[in-house]
């Protein structure tokens, strides 16, 4: 009797050990090398990008075009037969906020990719981290200098400013004829910075003369003494180098002082709220630089409108199609690599050569750097935003 019971409490116990490790194994899944779930059901990606603050107007686009990816990518079985899942954090377009939700994508949600951010200034910041955790970021906007750089798993599918800004000095200077032209840079604006040294050099090279050089800040309001000056400066157009918000700003203070100058600058200012903010001052006043537009679509932009704007009854812009663009180019990718590990499609990713995007065909070059053509040329026409100007190719 005392040893029946005691075989019965050993068996007990074996049984105890026997589930005890198999649920330990079931509640630790394989991972890869860089960490990243090597057999999930889910595969992850995280959204970088502003929701509030100063830039939501680049991220609140890009998030629904990121969603309206993942929900297409989904409705066709995922990606490899699993299902994508998007993470969606408001980084405000904070550097504290970019790098602390840029780690917990990587160590907390497991994700395989991040997508944005759209500033370049933003992107450089997740950029560091996402190299040094091996996880690829695909930024949807930066353009700026020093961001591909950083490493390997570093990307982004943007129209470039060294592309695009010596385009458009070209035909400021030689199809509209504007060779005295003043510029004028955001100081505490990283994007601004770096854009206005690549505006300079191509003016000069282009055989135009800079009259006046003036800076402002981010977040100043009051820009009475600048537009003064631009105004006794007699140039014959103004290169701005920062944001929608200074630039509504400008153009209304030089309407307000009877001075009649068309502002160019980058996809800076890119945004509705230039619009809303500038009314008449910026109505085909402002012209911008981007490498998207809703007019004139190829094949597959146009499909893109017309599900776009069922889904949110509004038109998609640059940011939305940019997001939308880098979902399926990692999809692409990992198809193709038949590989979820960074370390493994990322490869695939840098040899992607005419990708047919909605913002464009798409290429990387050795560098992996985004080739793209044309230059679109919009501005603000009556209650359409953005009208298309004009398109030039990149020579």
């Amino acid at each position: 009797m005392k040893s029946a019971s005691i075989r019965r409490i050993a068996l007990l116990l074996c049984l105890m050990m026997v589930f005890s490790v198999l649920g330990g194994c079931a509640s630790k899944p394989a991972t890869t090398p860089t960490g990243t779930p090597a057999a999930t059901e889910t595969i992850k990606f995280g959204f970088l990008g502003a929701k509030t603050g100063p830039v939501a107007n680049y991220g609140i686009p890009g998030e629904k075009g990121m969603k309206m990816a993942i929900d297409e990518l989904n409705a066709k079985g995922g990606i490899l037969g699993k299902k994508v899942e998007g993470i969606y954090e408001d980084n405000k377009g904070e550097s504290s906020e970019i790098a602390n939700i840029t780690t917990k994508y990587i160590t907390k949600d497991k994700v395989v990719a991040l997508i944005g951010d759209p500033t370049t200034g933003g992107t450089k910041v997740a950029a560091d981290i996402c190299q040094k955790n091996k996880v690829v970021i695909l930024s949807a906007g930066a353009t700026g200098a020093g961001v591909v750089e950083i490493g390997d798993f570093v990307f982004r599918n943007t129209l470039l400013d060294t592309v695009a800004a010596p385009a458009v000095v070209d035909w400021m200077i030689n199809t509209k004829g504007w060779k005295k032209l003043a510029v004028i840079t955001s100081g505490n604006n990283g994007y601004s910075t770096a854009l206005t040294p690549i505006f300079k050099q191509a003016i000069l090279a282009k055989g135009g003369t800079i009259v006046l050089e003036e800076n402002i800040n981010d977040g100043e309001t009051d820009f009475t003494a600048q537009v003064t000056k631009l105004k006794n400066a007699g140039a014959d157009a103004l290169v701005f180098t920062g944001y929608y918000t200074e630039a509504a700003l400008i153009m209304n203070e030089a309407k307000k002082k009877g001075l009649n100058i068309t502002m160019v600058g980058g996809d800076g200012l890119y945004g509705q709220d230039l619009a809303k903010l500038g009314g008449e001052a910026v109505q085909e006043k402002v012209i911008f630089y981007a490498g998207f537009s809703t007019d004139q679509p190829t094949a597959e932009t146009a499909k893109f409108l017309e599900n776009y704007r069922k889904i949110y009854n509004e038109d998609p812009d640059m940011f939305s199609a940019q997001y939308y663009d880098a979902v399926m180019l990692l999809a692409k990718a990992m198809e193709t690599a038949k590989s979820a590990d960074p370390s493994v499609f990322k490869n695939e990713l840098a040899k992607m050569q005419n990708y047919p995007g909605v913002s464009g065909a798409t290429s990387f070059g050795a560098n992996r750097e985004p080739i793209k053509s044309p230059v679109c040329l919009l501005t603000v026409k009556g209650e359409k935003f953005p009208a298309l100007l004009e398109k030039i190719p990149v020579k």
